[in-house]
Parts: C-alpha cells; sequence; structure tokens
C-alpha cells in the first residue's frame, strides 16, 4: 500500500514547470471548444480552479488570472458552448492512462445547498452534506477507479419533477426541450451506457439509492455488467430453494441474516495507520429478490463492523455463485472512492464553488471542474504519488494528511460479535468500506 498525499498537496518542487505542464495539457480541450476568445477563457478558468485560491468562483478567478470578470461570466454562464466534447477528450485520456480490466465504476449524487429559487434545479429536497432536507441542487456523478487512481468523468443535474414540469421556470433557467424528469438511478445509467464500453470495468458499485431499484439492476444485468450496490435494510429478499411443496417465505435483510449459521461469517481486518484495527464481518448468500413478474436470483452481500457503533451494510450482486467472498467484499469497499474524490474536487477544483443559475452555466462550470480534477490527478501519478480518492484506490486516509495505510493479517480469535453472527470462519484482509449516513442501519 502507498503513502496517502492528498491532492493538493504539493511541495514547491512538485509544482515547478506545472504552468507550462497545463498549457500543454489544455490543447486538446481548446482545439474542441472552438473560438480563440473562447480557447483563453477555457485556460484562464481551469488555471484558476488549479490554483491556490480558497474559492474558486468565477470573480476570484478573473481577478488572479488577469482577465475581465464579465467577460468570464458570460463564458461559464451563459455562452453558448458544447461541453460534451470536452468531456469526450476527458473519457479518452482517462481511457488510456487508467484503462484496466480490473477498473471499477462508481455512481453516487452530491448535494449542493442553494438560497433562493432561481437557480436551475434548486427544491428543498434531501441534502447529504447537511444532513436534513434543505434547499439544494442535486449532481449526479460517475467516477472511474483503475491503475491506481480515481478520478469522476461524467455528471449530471437532477432535474426535480416541479422544475421540469414548469415551463416559465424552465425557459428562465434555458434548459432544453428534451430534458424531462428522470430520477437520479435512470441519470447514473445514461452515464454508464454512455461510458461502460470506453472505460475498461469489472465492476460497478453505487450507494442505496441506485441499489434499490430492481429496475437499475436489471439493466445492468441485461447488458452484461457485473454490479455490487449498496440496499436498504428494509428490502425484501427470500431463501433460494426450500422444501419440496413449500415456498420460502419474504423476509427483511436483517429478519434474513438473523437466520443465518455463525460458521458462515468471515471475519476480515483492516490496518489504518493513524487507527486501531478495523475488522468486520461479512457474508454472502444467494437469495432470491422481489420483482413485478417473476423474482430473481442476485447475491446477498452483508457486512458489520465490529467496531462500538456496530453500522452494517447490505449489498445486491449479481457475480457468479463461485466469486470469492474477498473480492466481492473489495468491490464493495471500492463505493468510497467517490467520496473522497468530492472531497478532493470541491476542496481543490471548486466543483461547488460555482455561481450560475442556468442550465449550461451549471454543465460549464462541472466540466471545467472535472478537467482540473484530472489534470492534478495526473500531475500525482507524474510524481508518484498516491492520493486518497486520487491515487491509491483502495487506500485509507484520515483529516487530509499523508497517512500511511498497510492491511495486516489479524488475530483469529474470537470476538463479541453480535448475536446472529457469532465468530464464524476464517480471518482474512481486505480494505474497508466507507460508511455514509443513508446506508448505516442500527441492531436488530
Amino acid at each position: 500500500m502507498g503513502e496517502a498525499v492528498d491532492v493538493g498537496r504539493l511541495s514547491v518542487d512538485d509544482v515547478e514547470g506545472l504552468a507550462e505542464r497545463l498549457v500543454e495539457f489544455m490543447k486538446p480541450y481548446r482545439e474542441r471548444i472552438g473560438w480563440s476568445s473562447r480557447e483563453r477563457h477555457l485556460d484562464a478558468f481551469v488555471a484558476g480552479l488549479v490554483g491556490s485560491s480558497e474559492r474558486k468562483s468565477v470573480e476570484p478567478i478573473a481577478h488572479a488570472q488577469g482577465v475581465d470578470r464579465r467577460q468570464l461570466q458570460h463564458f461559464v454562464g451563459v455562452s453558448v458552448w458544447d461541453h460534451l466534447p470536452l468531456l469526450d477528450r476527458l473519457h479518452e485520456e482517462v481511457g488510456q492512462e487508467l484503462g484496466d480490466p480490473e477498473g471499477v465504476l462508481v455512481v453516487d449524487g452530491s448535494a449542493t445547498p442553494k438560497k433562493g429559487t432561481e437557480s436551475v434545479g434548486v427544491a428543498r429536497q434531501w441534502c447529504g452534506r447537511l444532513g436534513k432536507v434543505e434547499n439544494c441542487q442535486i449532481g449526479i456523478y460517475l467516477a472511474y477507479a483503475g491503475r491506481g487512481s480515481c478520478t469522476i468523468v461524467d455528471e449530471r443535474l437532477y432535474l426535480p419533477r416541479a422544475w421540469a414540469q414548469d415551463p416559465v421556470r424552465r425557459a428562465k433557467a434555458k434548459v432544453p426541450d428534451g430534458v424531462t424528469f428522470q430520477k437520479p438511478w435512470v441519470l447514473g445509467d445514461e452515464m454508464l451506457r454512455r461510458l461502460g464500453s470506453r472505460l475498461p470495468h469489472r465492476w460497478i458499485v453505487a450507494d442505496t439509492e441506485y441499489g434499490r431499484s430492481s429496475l437499475f439492476r436489471d439493466r445492468l444485468a441485461k447488458r452484461g455488467e457485473r454490479y455490487m450496490l449498496e440496499v436498504p435494510s428494509n428490502i425484501l429478499v427470500r431463501k433460494v430453494g426450500g422444501k419440496a411443496g413449500r415456498r420460502p417465505g419474504w423476509h427483511r435483510v436483517l429478519e434474513f441474516l438473523k437466520r443465518r449459521r455463525i460458521t458462515e461469517w468471515t471475519r476480515f481486518t483492516v490496518r489504518d495507520g493513524q487507527k486501531e484495527p478495523i475488522e468486520v464481518i461479512a457474508l454472502a448468500v444467494r437469495v432470491q429478490t422481489r420483482r413485478r413478474g417473476k423474482p430473481r436470483v442476485e447475491t446477498l452481500l452483508a457486512m458489520e463492523s465490529l467496531g462500538s457503533g456496530g453500522d452494517r451494510w447490505m449489498f445486491l450482486s449479481n457475480a457468479p455463485p463461485r466469486t470469492p467472498l474477498e473480492e466481492m467484499v473489495k468491490a464493495a469497499s471500492r463505493r468510497h472512492l467517490i467520496e473522497e474524490a468530492f472531497e478532493n474536487a470541491k476542496g481543490e477544483t471548486g466543483l461547488d464553488h460555482y455561481e450560475v443559475r442556468a442550465w449550461q452555466g451549471w454543465h460549464h462550470h462541472m466540466t471545467a471542474s472535472l478537467i482540473a480534477l484530472w489534470f492534478l490527478v495526473r500531475e500525482h501519478r507524474r510524481l508518484g504519488k498516491k492520493s486518497a480518492g486520487l491515487g491509491g484506490d483502495d487506500a485509507l486516509h484520515g483529516e487530509r494528511t499523508a497517512a500511511s495505510t498497510a492491511l495486516t493479517r489479524g488475530d483469529p480469535r474470537a470476538m463479541s460479535l453480535p448475536a446472529h453472527a457469532q465468530r464464524g470462519g476464517p480471518h482474512r484482509p481486505l480494505a474497508r468500506p466507507r460508511a455514509h449516513a443513508s446506508a448505516l442501519v442500527g441492531h436488530a
């Protein structure tokens, strides 16, 4: 395991020649945007996002880069240029440098608190950053992890139903006519269909917002995608098979897990350089899951922390029956990579620093921020450094500082486990999955 280094922590020696490398890096993006004035503004805006200013909205960037503020505001906020060719170039570069048959695609949403009612898509909805329903905009993002690095590669803006059905607000925010209300998982699937063939991967992972939808899981399975999707604790499952003449009953996941034998659980340990060893138990079992028509067979992966919190995570997967438990647990653990990429994108390339109201302005800012993020990922790769969310794709880190991380084989002795999973199975190392508020459940 490599040292975890924050993407923004570059020394003076590291940044020598950075400006020249950024100019060269931006060349293919300039070629795709057209018009020399747009090229200059794109260069200035991305340079500002990469720069050291704390606030990375248009005004401080214009001041730092020595460009006219109003012209830069027009370029980002309302100028009519297509961001998709720039994202296409980003995808090409990521595929060439990070493309890995063992790669992982991660889908997740991120909310940005906003005041007022004019910004496109803003509404009172769940804001994960604040942990409550609040006025915010929600972006849906796709990240790619491969060859020891991870970066965000695509974005969609979630348009609430009330916005989609309001012609006055749509016109004011310049929402294109073809944009309709789509659930977050549909937007995620749209990105996966667009990029699935361009970025080699073995797994698709996502949180409960996406895993709860059987339609989403079925779409992925139909396309031959292998998924590991987190699901809520109240999802219904039942045992495969059963006694002749008797059909097994449906149970919520937690109730179903209480019926598992203690020997079915395996314990894993991960050691973080700054913390005590983190231990979890896990099991995988084939189950039937409900559909409107015929039930489907999927693999239920359950994991529980052995710490004081007793956090639990449940996943459904279409992995083949003989897939090793350790491989599935590692796939599940990679869901945290996009959270760390969000942290770096917001902290280092201004992902959420935008001050635009129109549809195209939001996409312009997001595209520039993702390009800037990719540039920093490449810089860390050039320097041979690994960074959480941007370097090592299975690294743990703490408090945005360098922290060595090592997986260790732990003590296989019995521990105090929950009543439904007393000390079962051999002890193996793995990368710990990161929990998030919407996925945690208490003990039954």
